[in-house]
């Protein structure tokens, strides 16, 4: 009889657990902790749901400019009667040529490292690393070897982006005497660059320990320079005309 009771202790049938009879049955205490771990679960997601925003954020301000003002401007200008026939902007490309440090061992690639970073907090985009595509031997790089960065930037990223360089980054360039005109493709893209990455305000100057120039690549659907020009003027590029002027006055003589 003792080894009968022994055995139904061990397989939980004796009822002397702290369970009662039923070891799978939860006691009132547990039910209680339960709740209250369910209800301070729930009192932390309102909180990080409370400090989230309520609405979500508005659209680049440069998009209701193109198309309240931009697109009836170029539509009378060019004679197009369909908007969707107004040149309109694609992309942005920002690129940076690193070659020089690709090749100076371990100095040089720490500098890659945080231009690539400071890059990234200029666009708020990642930006993707290029290979050479082929072995260069009197610049000692090759093939395969990480010479430069790139981001392409669309949609609001691209308006946001292009919005902080009118306003804050073309401003501060020293000695700013407007961007060339002459900058423009056949197609209607248009090309520039910065000597140094300090013109953006996001980059912090205190922690810079080398300048770093980049190109700028706006790509549109203008279908010629003269579209092209004309729709980053309605966006304020503050280009030089007399560079313009000179050119046509050469073209008649």
């Amino acid at each position: 009889m003792a080894k009968e009771e022994k055995d139904k202790q061990a397989k939980g049938g004796g009822g002397g657990g702290p369970k009662g009879p039923k070891s799978g049955k939860p006691t009132a205490e547990e039910i209680a902790a339960r709740k209250a771990a369910k209800r301070a679960k729930s009192e932390q997601q309102d909180d990080v749901a409370d400090d989230a925003p309520s609405t979500p954020a508005p659209p680049p301000r440069l998009i209701e400019h193109y198309q309240t003002k931009v697109v009836p401007e170029l539509k009378q200008r060019f004679g197009h009667t369909n908007n969707l026939a107004v040149p309109r902007l694609e992309k942005i490309v920002i690129s940076m040529g690193l070659g020089r440090y690709a090749v100076a061992g371990g100095e040089g690639k720490a500098k890659f490292d945080q231009a690539e970073k400071e890059l990234g907090v200029i666009a708020g985009q990642r930006p993707v690393r290029c290979k050479a595509k082929k072995s260069v031997a009197n610049f000692k790089v090759r093939e395969g070897m990480e010479t430069g960065l790139k981001v392409t930037l669309r949609g609001a990223r691209m308006w946001e982006f292009l919005d902080r360089m009118i306003t804050l980054a073309i401003p501060r360039v020293k000695d700013f005497r407007g961007l060339s005109a002459n900058g423009f493709d056949k197609s209607g893209n248009y090309n520039f660059g910065f000597n140094e990455q300090t013109v953006f305000p996001e980059v912090d100057g205190a922690a810079v320990t080398f300048q770093q120039g980049m190109n700028i690549t706006i790509v549109s659907t203008a279908r010629n320079a003269d579209e092209g020009r004309e729709l980053l003027k309605q966006f304020g590029f503050p280009f030089r005309t007399d560079e313009k002027e000179s050119g046509k006055k050469s073209k008649q003589d």
